[in-house]
C-alpha cells in the first residue's frame, strides 16, 4: 500500500529548549487506520500539528500525497481533516451552521445532503438547530468531528476523538471511523483508550519522550511482544515454591492458592507438559488451570517502562 503521508527525519525544538521531538521517521499508508500512543508529553500532538501546518518544524519534511506541507501548504492542507483535543467552536452558532460554515471555509459548494448524512452518523441530528453552548461535552466533541469532515479530506487527525464522551457514543464513533475507512480515507489516531487502538488500528506507533519506539502491524505486535502465563489454582495453600521447580520461575500468588508460569507462546517448547509433570511429582495438585495473554495495555505500559 503506497504511503499517503511521508515523514523523514522529523524534529522539534522549541526556544524554551523542549525537544519535543526527535528524528522522527514514519510512512502512513493510505487507507489505514494508524493508531500513536504515548504518554502525556511524549509528542504526539506536536507531530499532528506540524503534519497540519499549525506548528513549525525544526528540521526535517512532510508530505502529504506527495504535496509538500511547506512549499504547497494548500494543497497538503486541503487533504486533511483535524479534530484537535481542544473543543473549539462558535458557542453562538447551532450545529448545522457551524458545520455548513466550515464546508464554505475551503471553498466547496454547498451540500445540505452531505451535512445532513454526517450529523446523522454522528448521532447530532435531532440536536442540529440548537446552540453548541446548548450541547453536552461529548456532543461538542462530535461536532468537531462534522467540522473535520465537511470538506471531504482524505485524511483525517483524531486527536483524542472520544475523550469525555461516554462508551455507547464512544463506539458508535468507532463504527464511523470504520466507514470512514471502507471508503478509503485515512485515520490517524491518538488515544489514552488502548482498547480504541486494539480495537481499531491496523497498525500502531507508540511515542515516548519524543521518540518514535516502535510501528508494527497490530497483529504482529500482539504475536511478538504478547506474553502468555498459565494460572494454577491450587488444592491446598502452598508457603512456598519448592526449590526442585526454581528453573520455571513460577511465581505464587494470592496466599498461595494460585501458582503463575509466565510463558512465550511463540517458542518451540512452553515447558507445560515438564511443568505439570514435575508438580506431580513435589505432589503438588491444582483444581483447575487457566491461560491468559498479555493485552495491548500491558505491552505499552512495558516498553514505556523501558524507556524511562
Amino acid at each position: 500500500m503506497p504511503a499517503i503521508i511521508s515523514i523523514s527525519n522529523l524534529s522539534k525544538r522549541y526556544a524554551s529548549g523542549l525537544e519535543a521531538l526527535k528524528c522522527i521517521n514514519l510512512d502512513i499508508r493510505k487507507g489505514e487506520i494508524f493508531a500513536l500512543l504515548g504518554p502525556n508529553g511524549a509528542g504526539k500532538t506536536t507531530l499532528i500539528n506540524i503534519v497540519c501546518g499549525i506548528v513549525n518544524a525544526t528540521a526535517g519534511a512532510v508530505t502529504v500525497a506527495g504535496h509538500d506541507i511547506v512549499r504547497d501548504y494548500r494543497a497538503a492542507r486541503a487533504l486533511i481533516g483535524l479534530v484537535p483535543q481542544e473543543l473549539t467552536t462558535d458557542t453562538f452558532e447551532s450545529a448545522w451552521a457551524t458545520v455548513k460554515f466550515s464546508r464554505g471555509l475551503w471553498g466547496k459548494p454547498a451540500a445540505p445532503e452531505l451535512i445532513a448524512k454526517i450529523l446523522k452518523d454522528l448521532s447530532l441530528w435531532d440536536r442540529k438547530n440548537d446552540k453548541i453552548m446548548t450541547l453536552s461535552g461529548g456532543m461538542k466533541r462530535r461536532v468537531m468531528i462534522a467540522k473535520a469532515l465537511v470538506h471531504e479530506p482524505q485524511i483525517l487527525f483524531l486527536d483524542e476523538p472520544t475523550a469525555g464522551v461516554d462508551v455507547e457514543l464512544r463506539r458508535g464513533m468507532w463504527e464511523v471511523v470504520r466507514s470512514m475507512r471502507a471508503s478509503g480515507v485515512t485515520i490517524i489516531l491518538t488515544t489514552h483508550y488502548i482498547e480504541e487502538a486494539e480495537q481499531m488500528a491496523d497498525r500502531i506507533g507508540i511515542i515516548s519522550k519524543g521518540e518514535l519506539i516502535l510501528v508494527e502491524e497490530k497483529v504482529e505486535l500482539m504475536r511478538q511482544l504478547g506474553r502468555k502465563q498459565l494460572t494454577l489454582h491450587l488444592y491446598a495453600r502452598l508457603d512456598k515454591i519448592p526449590d526442585t521447580l526454581a528453573a520455571y520461575r513460577l511465581v505464587l500468588a494470592e496466599d498461595g492458592w494460585k501458582i503463575i508460569y509466565p510463558y512465550d507462546a511463540q517458542g518451540e517448547r512452553t515447558g507445560m507438559t515438564a511443568l505439570l509433570g514435575d508438580l506431580m511429582k513435589a505432589g503438588i495438585r491444582f483444581r483447575d488451570l487457566e491461560t491468559t495473554q498479555s493485552s495491548l495495555e500491558d505491552i505499552f505500559v512495558d516498553l514505556v517502562r523501558q524507556r524511562q
